[in-house]
């Protein structure tokens, strides 16, 4: 286990990476065994079923008549076609094509012109569960999802904050999200929305299934734009950093990521968490879903008023990112590996955690790729090498 470092420290007895071969990243899948969110819960209506996908495996979402979710393999037994396409039936989905039945533990419960002695095996159940707008299914080991860390979203259920939900697919593996996030340097590429801002990182700490870096950021040139004075509801000039206290933090927790502002007082001013989650089997394509909740003022209405101009502003940052880790895959699929060259340590050592916590790509494996045989390997070696607004 890693122990927190002090800020802007090394971890003691850390290898060089470039002393020994890096592994390609980008053909690292996410680990199955945590919760994910598939869906919102607004796309599942009560009494309909609702198809979604992880890492290429199609999963049903079901909300019977009582309202609580349960999540199946989507591909009837029988012969394979979609549930989501069938229909709820009480606290059951019933297949389109025979009307074969299933529970919510993927039992098959009925067969139209069979006797119920002669039922075969059902569907595959995942363990799911709804908080705060989203549907999670623990998409691995389900002996493991009790035990699971759940993601924090006290947040988004606060009265104190008014919470924006957002979500797009981004056509990148998702490792490139984590980067983009975590590295405030790339303020740069918003420079239309933000000016010119300069980021000043104070220190990064990494723990087993964590790193995290802080940021104080300095405007260098250009006016406030409304959309961070929404945020912190002051003015920012061209003062040295020490002028204002505000302290982004950046935080992957493996398979989440949060950035989260406080002003010198310790007032969490903005809290966002977000997760990237693979749509396809390859993992080249991931949906984002995203929780920003922005602390009310003193006299809520204000921010309330103008909301949709904070919804614009970060609307055209998340368009500028969706763009960049697209074109960061282009280059990766052209070239056929990773030739970046990276030079910022936190990028560094968040490499290192995302090989680390990942697993060898199933999809590579199976066709033989890496000098697998197909089986499903879960060891690999880590290697000491290192974000969406």
């Amino acid at each position: 286990m890693h122990a927190a470092l002090p800020q802007g420290e090394q971890e003691a007895g850390s290898v060089d990476s470039s002393a020994s071969p890096p592994r390609d990243l980008r053909r690292i899948d996410i680990h199955p065994d945590h919760w994910y969110p598939l869906a919102w819960s607004h796309e599942v209506k009560r009494g309909r079923a609702h198809g979604v996908r992880f890492a290429g495996e199609p999963i049903v979402l079901v909300r019977p008549e009582s309202g609580k979710v349960f999540a199946l393999e989507d591909r009837c037994a029988h012969r394979q076609v979609p549930l989501h396409a069938g229909v709820v039936d009480g606290e059951s989905i019933r297949c389109c094509y025979h009307g074969w039945t299933y529970d919510c533990t993927g039992r098959c419960t009925d067969i139209p012109y069979l006797g119920r002695e002669r039922l075969p095996n059902g569907v595959r159940a995942y363990p799911c569960r709804e908080e705060a707008g989203l549907i999670f299914v623990f998409t691995g080991d389900p002996s493991l999802a009790a035990d699971a860390k759940f993601p924090d979203l006290v947040s988004a259920t606060d009265k104190a904050y008014k919470t924006r939900r957002f979500g797009r697919e981004v056509k990148c593996h998702y490792s490139f999200m984590h980067e983009n996030l975590m590295d405030m340097n790339h303020q740069f590429l918003h420079r239309r929305q933000m000016g010119s801002m300069r980021a000043r990182s104070l220190g990064r700490r990494r723990g087993e299934d964590w790193i995290e870096v802080d940021y104080t950021f300095a405007r260098e040139a250009g006016k406030q734009p409304i959309g961070e004075a929404l945020v912190f509801g002051q003015k920012r000039g061209t003062q040295p950093d020490t002028a204002h206290k505000d302290v982004m933090t950046v935080r992957t927790e493996y398979p989440y990521q949060t950035l989260k502002i406080r002003t010198k007082d310790d007032t969490m001013v903005m809290d966002l968490w977000i997760a990237y989650v693979p749509l396809d089997a390859e993992q080249r394509t991931n949906r984002t879903f995203g929780l920003l909740s922005i602390r009310r003022p003193k006299i809520p209405v204000l921010l309330d008023t103008a909301w949709p101009l904070l919804v614009w502003f970060t609307e055209r940052i998340f368009k500028e990112d969706r763009w960049i880790v697209e074109r960061e895959q282009e280059a990766h699929d052209r070239q056929g590996a990773d030739h970046n060259h990276e030079v910022f340590p936190v990028i560094i050592d968040l490499r290192a955690l995302l090989m680390e916590r990942g697993v060898p790509s199933r999809a590579q494996a199976e066709r033989g790729h890496d000098g697998h045989d197909g089986r499903r390997v879960l060891f690999i070696q880590p290697i000491q090498e290192l974000p969406a607004s």
